[in-house]
C-alpha cells in the first residue's frame, strides 16, 4: 500500500470504500438493464397481479440492501461510539458474505455473463478492503477507552 505521512482516517476511507461499493452496486444493476436501451422489452412483474406479493418483497429487500451503506455512510460520519463500529464491522461481514454467494448465484445463471461476474468479484474485493478498515477502526475504539481494555486484560486472566 502506499504510505503516506498523513495519519490514516479509517472514516474517510469507509466513507470512500462503502461509495465505491454503492457505485458499483448501481452499476450492476444498470448492466441488468442494459437490453432496455436497446429496444428489447423487458417485463415489469411488479405491475401484473401474479407474483406481485413476491415481487414486492425482492424490491423492499432492495430497498433495504441499497439503504444500509447509505445509513452506514452517515453512520460512520457521525458516530464514533464503539458499539457503533462493531455493528457497522458486522455490517460490512454480512454484505461481504452476501456479495459472495450472489458470485456463486451469477455463475448458476446460463449463460454466464462473465462482465457481471467480474464487476461482483471487483464488489467482493471491495468489501474485503471495508473489513479490514472496518475491523481496524473497530479495534482503534477499544484502544481509546482504556477502562474497557484493562476490564478486558482482567477478565482473561
Amino acid at each position: 500500500m502506499l504510505e503516506s505521512a498523513a495519519p490514516v482516517d479509517r472514516r474517510q476511507q469507509i466513507t470512500a470504500l462503502w461509495t465505491a461499493f454503492l457505485l458499483g452496486l448501481l452499476f450492476h444493476t444498470q448492466l441488468g438493464l442494459m437490453p432496455l436501451f436497446h429496444g428489447i422489452d423487458v417485463a415489469h412483474a411488479h405491475l401484473h397481479d401474479t407474483g406481485s406479493v413476491k415481487m414486492s418483497l425482492i424490491l423492499w429487500l432492495m430497498l433495504g440492501f441499497f439503504l444500509l451503506p447509505l445509513i452506514a455512510i452517515i453512520g460512520t460520519v457521525f458516530w464514533g461510539s464503539i458499539q457503533y463500529r462493531r455493528a457497522h464491522f458486522t455490517v460490512t461481514v454480512a454484505y461481504s458474505v452476501m456479495n459472495f454467494l450472489h458470485v456463486i448465484a451469477d455463475l448458476q445463471v446460463r449463460p454466464i455473463e462473465w462482465y457481471q461476474i467480474l464487476l461482483m468479484v471487483f464488489l467482493f474485493v471491495i468489501g474485503l478492503l471495508l473489513n479490514k478498515v472496518a475491523f481496524e477502526w473497530m479495534r482503534e475504539g477499544d484502544r481509546r477507552h482504556p477502562a474497557r481494555s484493562e476490564y478486558s486484560t482482567a477478565m482473561k486472566r
